[in-house]
């Protein structure tokens, strides 16, 4: 089997990454309440991994860039630092704007609320960042350049020579036959008051004085919104995504999908729309969707019963069909009333190839070969323990959060959040058991640890279902209570190193191994 290229024929597998806390931003004290509107809804890195964008529930984006260079740092900074830099990314506040505010839809009576669900970056140019973000029904484009500060300097005449009532460097203004210069470049030897002496230019002109001079040698961020595309969804927003030909992208609600063109924001095209007839006959609704990363008419999209579709643009205009279908169907023996519950995909990501599809349903992770649609080619088992407490979750709507995945830029491994702030990453690699479950709050220097995996099944059954974290249900992977109102469920991982960025609550964390 193949995993981005990764073949599983002759060398071992990769060993587990030595996972290492690198920074944070915004970290609360001890006893500090976090604000509503501080907790952060959506994390996304640029396709270079230098700038890193969140957005959160009070509808700000915040932007990050990255400051270390290849060398990093000098020796003696080395010797300052705790901890071994080996390709350690830093990064820092860049700005932040205010993508959106609360709206009040007066037709339905229907309070849209400003938390950003998504941002996507989109291509550079001329030095200048564009991104989207989304919240429940408005989609805005934005362009952050630096723009220089002018200032006016170097005002009026010379500090040294006073100017006033015709005095010059000096003379004396008492003289009554001083000669006398006129604007016309003639003189008069007569009397002050002779001359209409509010100012006397000297032959040349004076050489003291200098015109006010506009200079730019601050600089500063500005964010300003290019496009905004509204009133396009009649529900609310969860996913949007931008396509590789740097012109499209699309919007997805729970029953369309929109085509958009970037310069274009008064008209979409609906591609995809499973609305029924009779809403009384719905059975699903679209959770995710994303482009192909390489070709353009290529995308996929997520369904609440936990399957993904993958459709063709060049098939016809309106998707109505796919052109795969992947989904994992369950015995009838083991359903129960939370079986389609559970099921329900929240997060679907391509591979950086687009050979692969990794999908987050509340219980596992999945990895799709798109080549194969017989079934997942891995399976990580993430919240295997909770299946006992399946009711207590669904009372306290726990079962219903949305965790998101992400996937390592070569391929080799996945990760994904979980209750009490913890992270989990695996290695995807058939024969690897890299399972390393971390924390992403409280202690400064994050713990780690790393849990065996089962033994995996046979070849044969082209599914390896991997057993990761602990097994006890209500206990972490460190032997605590498991905390349900603490979740990790947005994360990022940098496109070509192996560096995570992760948020609980209102702290953004970095990770580097």
């Amino acid at each position: 089997m193949m995993v981005d290229g990764i073949g599983s024929s002759g060398g071992p597998p990769p060993q587990p990454l030595e996972w290492k806390f690198s920074q944070v931003f915004g970290e609360r004290t001890a006893g500090e309440e976090v604000q509503e509107v501080d907790i952060i809804s959506a994390i996304e890195f640029d396709k270079t991994g230098d700038h890193l964008a969140t957005g959160d529930r009070g509808g700000r984006v915040v932007l990050f860039e990255r400051t270390d260079v290849k060398d990093h740092h000098s020796q003696r900074e080395l010797e300052r630092l705790d901890y071994p830099i080996n390709r350690h990314p830093e990064f820092r506040y860049k700005t932040e704007f205010q993508s959106h505010e609360p709206e009040f839809d007066y037709l339905k009576s229907l309070e849209i609320e400003e938390k950003i669900n998504k941002i996507r970056w989109c291509q550079t140019a001329n030095g200048a960042l564009f991104l989207l973000s989304t919240n429940d029904k408005t989609i805005k484009y934005w362009k952050v350049q630096e723009k220089k500060v002018k200032k006016i300097c170097d005002m009026n005449v010379d500090p040294s020579v006073p100017v006033g009532n015709g005095s010059l460097t000096g003379s004396s203004s008492s003289s009554p036959s001083r000669k006398m210069y006129l604007p016309n470049g003639g003189c008069s030897e007569g009397p002050y008051n002779l001359l209409n002496n509010d100012f006397v230019f000297p032959v040349g002109g004076i050489p003291s004085l200098r015109l006010p001079v506009v200079a730019s040698n601050e600089t500063s961020l500005v964010a300003r919104c290019r496009r905004v595309y509204a009133h396009a969804h009649d529900y609310h927003i969860n996913s949007i995504s931008n396509n590789s030909d740097g012109e499209t992208f699309i919007s997805a609600d729970d029953l369309r999908i929109n085509l958009w063109n970037l310069e274009i924001s008064n008209q979409s095209f609906n591609i995809v729309d499973v609305k029924p007839a009779n809403m009384e006959d719905l059975t699903e609704v679209i959770t995710s969707a994303e482009f192909h990363p390489i070709h353009c008419n290529t995308l996929a999209y997520s369904s609440s019963k936990g399957s993904i579709r993958l459709i063709d643009l060049r098939q016809s205009a309106l998707c109505d069909t796919h052109a795969k279908l992947f989904e994992e169907h369950e015995a009838p023996s083991s359903r129960s009333f939370f079986t389609e519950i559970i099921a329900s995909i929240s997060d679907i990501k391509f591979a950086k190839d687009g050979r692969y599809i990794l999908s987050r349903d509340y219980m596992t992770l999945k990895l799709w070969d798109i080549n194969m649609d017989s079934g997942p080619v891995s399976t990580f088992q993430v919240h295997e323990y909770l299946r006992p407490r399946l009711c207590d979750l669904y009372e306290n709507d726990a079962i219903f959060d949305k965790f998101e995945c992400c996937l390592s830029g070569d391929g080799l491994r996945v990760a994904t959040g979980s209750y009490s702030n913890l992270f989990r990453v695996f290695g995807c690699v058939p024969g690897s058991n890299e399972a390393t479950t971390l924390e992403a709050s409280k202690n400064p220097m994050r713990r780690q640890v790393v849990t065996p995996a089962r033994s995996s099944r046979s070849l044969s059954s082209l599914t390896r279902v991997v057993r990761r974290g602990s097994e006890s249900p209500g206990v972490d992977a460190n032997g605590g209570a498991f905390d349900f109102t603490t979740k990790l469920l947005h994360l990022a991982w940098h496109p070509s190193e192996n560096s995570i960025a992760c948020a609980a609550a209102n702290s953004l964390y970095m990770y580097y191994a």
